[in-house]
């Protein structure tokens, strides 16, 4: 019945290479129950009940996504804009938590209609097949950036010098390149499920030489979920001060969702000849049902996470994938204290691989014709350098139309992308920086 329902032979996988698969996703995205409610405390919304509603959303999306498009995708909420909504929106420019869940509510409808209307899907195939190799490249360069911050291999310098080497000589580093190591000589050793083995094999040693401390205990009853369930400001988001807001966060999903399905997509071989995913509408769907839950339960805007990356490069190549992710962030309501205890000494070094395995499509991108080399460049170097995969989108958005329509090949431009191209210059000038 499983292998009928998920069409195990035709993608040419199994049960068990799926569970993996699913498992694996899980296990890198699994810090996410603990770091969106720390993140959104700072916004004014208590940890507790965050840490609910984080769990429910990622675990409707995550599900839906596997049952009904049948695709290895994790959704859960977005790192980047939870950020952006507690420091920027609330932080700097005085909203409440409220408004600006008001404001994601708003963007998730509006996301539902086009995508039911098949809207988001055209913008979706619109999109050139060397920005979705970019997209690739630049979310694995994203991931390990990710990864070697997370594990302090590399730290935050000074002015002059953004960057620069952790301290190669703690406990936690050398844990971390031995996690690395460890899955990457697994990998050489063709060892099926390399990278899960690898993040439990470093958890547990972090937790016997003391560099992370274990969970203190097993289970642990949910929070309640009614001091932020259904609060959100819909009237005062649609104010026109909140304008600004809302275009902001209204282009950073649509560009994130739509960015890293395709790039994931087209690691794991799931693009046509066109560069289009088929389908798309189906897991485009319920990201936009998902970020209408989001705020109503009382967290903000989610998609596509980028991690869903290290499943399918443990082979998962269909919904199964996601349901065993997805009924694992169930378990996180009762199950909390084991899986936010994962440190970034063995999850960080997970990520590093992955993207170092994601910009091997960076060979598909036509270096010999600068139409095509020119914005995928910025598009891979704006994603990290910014630390934002929405602002890399944009600038290749911006920049592919540019340049096809100075060198003469105005034919080579979908109408969708000059769409995307003034929807982003849109949003380059009312950006709150």
């Amino acid at each position: 019945m499983i292998e009928r329902l998920f069409k195990l032979k035709e993608h040419k996988t199994n049960i068990r290479t799926e569970v993996i698969a699913g498992l694996t996703t899980f296990m890198t995205m699994a810090y996410i129950v603990a770091v969106n409610p720390a993140i959104l405390e700072a916004a004014g919304i208590p940890r507790g009940p965050s840490m609910v509603a984080t769990i429910i959303v990622a675990f409707f999306a995550t599900f839906a996504v596997g049952i009904y498009a049948n695709r290895p995708f994790a959704m859960a909420t977005y790192m980047g804009e939870n950020a952006f909504v507690a420091y920027t929106v609330v932080k700097v420019l005085g909203y409440s938590w409220q408004t600006a869940l008001g404001a994601i509510f708003i963007g998730g409808i509006i996301f539902t209609i086009i995508t039911i209307l098949k809207l988001r899907s055209w913008f979706a195939n619109a999109i050139p097949v060397g920005l979705s190799y970019s997209f690739a490249v630049g979310i694995g360069l994203f991931l390990t950036f990710i990864g070697l911050n997370d594990t302090g291999i590399v730290t935050i310098g000074v002015p002059g010098t953004p960057v620069h080497i952790g301290n190669v000589r703690s406990p936690e580093v050398l844990m971390a390149v031995f996690g690395i190591l460890l899955i990457a000589i697994l990998m050489v050793k063709k060892v099926r499920g390399a990278i899960l083995i690898g993040m439990l094999g470093t958890t547990f040693l972090t937790f016997i030489f003391g560099i992370a401390k274990p969970p203190t205990q097993w289970v642990s009853l949910p929070p309640s979920i009614a001091p932020i369930f259904m609060k959100l400001d819909i009237v005062g988001a649609l104010s026109w001060g909140f304008f600004a807001v809302i275009l902001s966060m209204f282009v950073l999903d649509f560009v994130d969702t739509i960015g890293t399905m395709i790039g994931v997509s087209a690691r794991a071989g799931f693009l046509n000849e066109k560069g289009e995913l088929p389908n798309i509408e189906k897991p485009l769907l319920v990201d936009a049902l998902s970020t209408v839950l989001a705020p109503l339960v009382g967290t903000t805007t989610s998609g596509t996470f980028i991690e869903s990356a290290a499943g399918i490069e443990e082979g998962g190549r269909t919904g199964l994938t996601a349901v065993v992710c997805a009924t694992l962030f169930l378990g996180c309501l009762f199950f909390a204290p084991i899986f936010t205890a994962i440190p970034p000494q063995a999850y960080g070094p997970a990520l590093i691989i992955v993207g170092m395995i994601m910009i091997s499509v960076v060979a598909k991108i036509n270096f010999q014709d600068y139409t095509e080399l020119i914005p995928a460049f910025f598009v891979i170097i704006l994603m990290s350098f910014t630390y934002n995969i929405g602002i890399g989108i944009t600038a290749g958005f911006v920049l592919y139309p540019i340049f096809k329509l100075i060198s003469g090949r105005k034919k080579e431009i979908h109408p969708g992308l000059w769409v995307l191209f003034v929807l982003s210059l849109i949003f380059y000038i009312f950006y709150p920086y």
